[in-house]
């Protein structure tokens, strides 16, 4: 009973993991946390880019919950960790690997569920900037329609938007020209 328990918790906790890190990427890795992310947004020089150390801190929480849950006692932490662990093994796998290449070998999904996550993953870096994107998990994407939609209504939007801006320009008078002196 004991297996079953701590199996569901690592279960539990990889799918609370995908939540976690959805609402990361997009409101700290896209917001405040921007300045180690860019880094993935832009060519990747070397084996490493600053975002990595997302990795890192993701890793060094779960290490501390393996060991409060194993010295300690507080028995179901480290079940916690070991989930956050998987997750992470999941999105290297995934992210890492399949989507970002890197590592030894090249696969380009044809058809199912990796083939939208890899397509979600393009799309959401078809946006340069921090504002925008879309599609923020890692192991969950929408559909990829549905995200191609978004993207294109956004630009529109901002075409719009651009459009109003420069009709606004070309009826405001030309400050730049002196007004004759009375």
């Amino acid at each position: 009973m004991l297996a079953l328990i701590n199996t569901l918790i690592v279960l539990f906790t990889i799918a609370a993991m995908e939540v976690v890190a959805t609402l990361a990427h997009k409101y700290i890795m896209h917001g405040w946390g921007w300045s180690w992310h860019r880094s993935h947004h832009r060519p990747r020089r070397g084996w490493f880019e600053r975002n990595d150390l997302y990795a890192v801190v993701f890793a060094l929480l779960a290490i501390v919950l393996i060991a409060l849950g194993a010295t300690v006692g507080v028995w179901p932490l480290q079940w916690v960790g070991a989930g956050m662990t998987a997750y992470g093994v999941i999105y290297f796998v995934l992210h890492d690997g399949l989507v970002h290449k890197r590592w030894p070998f090249r696969y380009i999904p044809r058809r199912g569920y990796l083939q939208r996550l890899y397509q979600a993953h393009r799309l959401h870096h078809a946006v340069k900037t921090r504002e925008q994107g879309v599609s923020f998990g890692f192991i969950y994407a929408p559909p990829v329609k549905t995200l191609q939609a978004t993207l294109r209504a956004r630009r529109d939007q901002r075409l719009s938007a651009d459009a109003a801006t420069a009709k606004d320009r070309a009826q405001a008078p030309d400050e730049s020209v002196e007004k004759p002196a009375r």
